[in-house]
This record gives C-alpha cells, sequence and structure tokens, in this order.
C-alpha cells in the first residue's frame, strides 16, 4: 500500500500566468496526494525563473512555467544550467517544465509539457509524471473502442462515483487510467451481501475485519477515503449494498451493472451455494465447515457469523439438530467476541431448550 505523505509541488511562473498556475495546482490537488506551493511560486519584482527556481530546491518537485512573459527572449545556457539541471540533479529533486503559451523554451530542458493547446491531456499527462505511479490491475475483460474519456474526468482527475452498464467498459477504464491511481480493485456483487463484499475488499486491501458489519463498513470506508483508489464493483446491477462502497475522500467508486468474468474463489463458491440452500447436505455442510475455517483464518468474522446463520436455517428446513447445534454454538462465540453478551446468552438459552444440549457457561472452554 501506498505512503501517505504528501509530494511537494513548487510551481515557478510569473504573475501573468497566475491563472493558469491555480489551475495547474487545483487539478494536482484533486487528483493526486501533493501540496502545492502556489503563492510561495509567483516571480515577484526583482526576481526571475532562476532566482524562483533556486527556491524551489526545498521542495520535491519543481515546475517551470514558461511563457512569452517569463522566457527572455535572449537566454544563454550559462544563465540557467545551473539552476535548471545541475543542481536538481544533485539534489535528487525533480523538476519538470511546462509551456502555458506557443513559446520556445531550451529544448534540452525535459520533460516537458505544453498545457497551451489541449488544456486537460497537459494537466493529466503532468499529474501521471509527478504522481510517478502505476496500479496494477489484471483486466479480466476489454471493451476496445469504448469511450472513457468522461470517466477519466469524473474518476480520474478527481475522485468521483459513477455508474457503467457494461463491466468491460469498467475494466477498460481501469486500464486506460491506471496511471492515475495507487491501486485498483474490484469486487463482484453478484447478489452477496454487504458483509461478503467488505470481507472480500478488506483482503485486497490487507485488513482483517473481526468486527460487525457496520464496524467493518466504517473502517473499509475511512481507509479507502484517505488513498487514492480505485474500487469496481461489477454485477452491481441486483446489490443494494454496492453503493455503499463510495467512500468519497481521495477514492473513486465506479460500479458496473453487468458481470465481469467469474472470479475463482472458495469462499465464492461457498457463498454461492448457500444462497440457494439446494444440493447434497452432506457437500453443503461440508462447504460450511471450509466457509468457517477460511473465514476465520482471514479474520472475516462478520461473513462466518452470516454462513453460520445460513447454515444453521439450512439445518432446520431439514430436522438437522446436530448440525443446527453445531452452527449456533460458532455463532455464540461470535456475538460473546462481539460483547453482545445478552445476544450470546439469548441464543444459548434457545439452543440448550430446542437442541438439547447442556448449557455452557460464558468464559468456561467448550
Amino acid at each position: 500500500m501506498q505512503a501517505l505523505n504528501s509530494i511537494t509541488v513548487f510551481p515557478c511562473y510569473a504573475r501573468a500566468q497566475r491563472d493558469v498556475a491555480r489551475r495547474i495546482a487545483e487539478f494536482l490537488e484533486r487528483g493526486a496526494d501533493v501540496r502545492v506551493f502556489l503563492e510561495e511560486g509567483e516571480i515577484l519584482p526583482g526576481e526571475d525563473l532562476v532566482s524562483k527556481a533556486c527556491e524551489a530546491h526545498s521542495a520535491d518537485v519543481a515546475l517551470v512555467l514558461f511563457s512569452h512573459e517569463s522566457l527572455p527572449v535572449h537566454w544563454p545556457r550559462s544563465q540557467w544550467e545551473a539552476a535548471l539541471v545541475t543542481e536538481p540533479a544533485g539534489l535528487g529533486m525533480r523538476i519538470g517544465f511546462v509551456a502555458c503559451d506557443d513559446c520556445s523554451p531550451p529544448k534540452v530542458l525535459r520533460p516537458s509539457f505544453d498545457v497551451s493547446r489541449q488544456e486537460s491531456r497537459g494537466f493529466r499527462e503532468l499529474k501521471r509524471w509527478i504522481r510517478g505511479r502505476v496500479a496494477a490491475f489484471q483486466v479480466p475483460a476489454r471493451a476496445p473502442g469504448a469511450e472513457l474519456e468522461w470517466l477519466g474526468v469524473a474518476l480520474a482527475d478527481r475522485p468521483g462515483f459513477e455508474t457503467v452498464e457494461s463491466a468491460e467498459v469498467a475494466f477498460e477504464f481501469a486500464d486506460a487510467f491506471r496511471e492515475d491511481f495507487d491501486e485498483i480493485f474490484r469486487v463482484s456483487c453478484g447478489g452477496r451481501s454487504q458483509a461478503a463484499l467488505l470481507g472480500e475488499l478488506g483482503v485486497q486491501l490487507g485488513l482483517r475485519l473481526e468486527g460487525e458489519v457496520l464496524e467493518n463498513l466504517i473502517r473499509i470506508g475511512e481507509f479507502c477515503a484517505a488513498r487514492r483508489f480505485l474500487l469496481i464493483l461489477d454485477d452491481a446491477r441486483s446489490s443494494p449494498a454496492a453503493a455503499d462502497f463510495a467512500f468519497g475522500g481521495r477514492c473513486s467508486t465506479l460500479l458496473a451493472f453487468s458481470a465481469g468474468p467469474p472470479i475463482v474463489d472458495e469462499v465464492h463458491e461457498i457463498q454461492r451455494a448457500f444462497q440457494g440452500r439446494g444440493g447434497d447436505w452432506t457437500e453443503l455442510c461440508r462447504m460450511a465447515r471450509t466457509g468457517r475455517r477460511l473465514l476465520g483464518e482471514q479474520g472475516r468474522i462478520a461473513e462466518c457469523h452470516e454462513l453460520m446463520e445460513q447454515w444453521r436455517s439450512a439445518a432446520e428446513l431439514r430436522r438437522d439438530r446436530s448440525v443446527m447445534n453445531e452452527a449456533a454454538r460458532e455463532m455464540i462465540w461470535i456475538l460473546q467476541a462481539w460483547g453482545r453478551e445478552e445476544d450470546a446468552w439469548r441464543l444459548d438459552y434457545q439452543r440448550v431448550v430446542e437442541y438439547g444440549d447442556q448449557m455452557w457457561l460464558f468464559g468456561e472452554t467448550v
């Protein structure tokens, strides 16, 4: 996962370029984790680009904005090479050069960015260079030729929330704009519960979610909102919980109503099996015990509780008292771990009355 330290950016610009410098600063601060020293970067009377560039050496990144107002007509290399090339290289500082109009900066100054013709494209290229990160994402399906620019403006240039019909379009967008995000995550909804969606995302984020569903939602929301992530939730048409993943902050979320290629995952298979509750009962019991083990190992406790509820309900339909008792005991332990002692006691009392098992006292080893 990314560090949360902001990159500092020092733009050097003439007063006549203050408006474009402001737009650059706003664009960078919306779409990247940067802090722009906008006021400090303006060239004041008695200063020039060279002296201002020397002030920028304390920042992580310097941007030199060239224009007819800031670029001298005659500018020998000996006057600018030290401040714009030699000293930044010696300090390990990155420096970029931005053309704000049709002026002609020295061609040896690289990297260069032109924001005078297609401003949005130039701003985006500049942001990507400053970020210097590319999200890893395996594209499961493609939509060649799809119109993606509107999604780029809505989700990549700034944090946002959008929906598309096609999962393939969502994946194509993720591939085309991976340079604008630190990480990209996919969750396939398919009618699965909020607990299941949170659990799957938590695994991808490297988080153990041992609390109840609301607690997990808040924790993941805070974690994602602080980071430049893209969340893709496909097969979202039948999932009311999908909209809860619009976490805001610096995180962008894209819902795709159609389903992408299935994800091969044992927990997925178990959850799907219990959505229908049909099939061979012995196999369902095996899957429930496997799911209990896997979810426990991954710290996905709310999902484990949900699975045990489904298993217990299925056992009630089949009048399997042994399984009803086994599932209820697991639920009791989870409720007690959550501090819900009264709910745990009530379920344990019901277990004793209905299943004839001996009641155990909280705190005892069973």
